[in-house]
């Protein structure tokens, strides 16, 4: 009976142990949250100036949820002249930002802000461009295309009038402060 026993003891406490190490590791694995992505569609180097969008629109007063509308971004070679991002609407790729790579690569973040704004001002707010400017030529408003004959003037100093006309182009006393 002897024989028996230190055989038996052996195996128990193999299986003992593996079975703790076993429940240690399925016990590691639950309590290692997984933490979702805020906008899971668009690319990582785009997410921030989306996060801003929704606090600059939250600041205001407004609720902005870019990821229930599903828009979704990307960097990527835009082959048209002078277009540094697009906003597409048709039903094959609905509401999908694209921002040129090569604007992407040498601008700054103001100015990437400006862009990306410019076409969440297309795609979530669904505003069309417009070309007014104030008398010394420079744009009022963010929506400019582009093509027009106003300057832009999106400045840390500037950038606050024109998020609120983003928001609110029908405020008609809305000061640009130069």
């Amino acid at each position: 009976m002897k024989n028996y026993v230190m055989p038996t003891l052996f195996v128990l406490g193999i299986c003992v142990i593996y079975q703790s190490c076993s429940e240690r590791e399925l016990f590691e694995e639950e309590i290692i949250p997984e933490v979702p992505v805020k906008f899971p569609l668009v690319q990582e180097e785009l997410r921030p100036y989306f996060e801003r969008f929704e606090v600059e629109a939250a600041a205001l007063g407004l609720e902005v949820d870019l990821t229930e509308h599903q828009i979704r971004g990307r960097i990527a070679e835009i082959h048209e002249d002078n277009v540094a991002g697009q906003c597409s609407y048709n039903y094959r790729n609905p509401h999908l930002i694209t921002i040129d790579e090569s604007f992407w690569n040498r601008s700054s973040d103001l100015f990437k802000e400006f862009i990306i704004f410019h076409e969440l001002g297309h795609c979530y707010l669904g505003r069309g461009h417009l070309e007014d400017s104030f008398n010394n030529g420079i744009c009022k408003s963010l929506m400019r295309s582009g093509t027009g004959f106003c300057v832009d003037y999106y400045r840390r100093d500037t950038r606050d009038y024109y998020i609120n006309e983003l928001f609110f182009p029908e405020d008609e006393f809305l000061e640009l402060p130069l």
